[in-house]
Formats: C-alpha cells, structure tokens, sequence
C-alpha cells in the first residue's frame, strides 16, 4: 500500500485502533514514526511501541491504553502539517492543545520531541500533530 502521507495512516491506524478498543495495532515502520510513539508512550498516551522485525517492511507493534473503566486515553489525533501544507512554529508560539491537557509533537533540529519539551529546550520546529 502506497500512501502518500504515511505519518497521517499511522494516527487513522491508531484512531481506528482506538475507537474498536484494539490492545495493539501494528503500522509500517519508519524511524520518525518510531519517534511520534517515543513521544506519546512518554507522554502516557500509549503503554508500549516495539520494533517488530518482518518481511518486506518491518512494523511498529503500538500498545494502546485504557483506563479502569476502559475508557479511551486518546481521545483525539490530529494530523497538522501535511506534504501538501507544512506548518511551522517559532520557539515563542508553540500551541497549547487543550489548554494543557494534550500535547504538540513537533520535529526539531534536536529529533522529534513534544510541545512542552520545546518549550523547555527553547526551540520550536515543524508541528506534526496533535495528541489529546
């Protein structure tokens, strides 16, 4: 399957994953999509990510989350710079998602990391997404 915006199918995998009530998911590897599940699995979002080694392309195995009551820990994933629109932001405007209780997953000259530790970091980068 050829897509032409790889990062956006792996949150539509994730969602869908999500919105079933999946324990896993598994999603073509990349190492910048290995990244985006560091940062969420850091964050809380997912429990796990493993490499899993396959023929012809290795996959990203994402554990997701639940509460007690099953309830969903991603209640959103939303895709913001595309191929065809990139969207940056400056080290002083880096986006607050829901005032707080979500996180911006920003490429920066220092790898993929979230919103807050930019802000902590003092540098700002291409805005991949939004987790909340």
């Amino acid at each position: 399957m050829n897509t032409t915006d790889p990062i956006a199918d792996m949150l539509t995998r994730i969602r869908n994953a999500n919105n079933i009530g999946n324990d896993k998911v598994d999603i073509p590897a990349s190492n910048m999509k290995h990244d985006i599940a560091q940062v969420m699995k850091e964050e809380g979002f997912i429990k796990d990510c493993k490499m899993l080694q396959s023929s012809p392309q290795n996959k990203i195995r994402v554990y997701l989350k639940y509460g007690e009551n099953e309830e969903k820990v991603i209640s959103g994933l939303k895709r913001i710079s595309k191929p065809g629109l990139r969207v940056y932001t400056k080290k002083d405007d880096i986006p607050q998602v829901l005032g707080g209780l979500g996180i911006a997953i920003l490429s920066t000259s220092r790898g993929i990391i979230s919103g807050k530790q930019a802000t902590q970091e003092g540098v700002g980068g291409e805005v991949i997404c939004y987790v909340w």
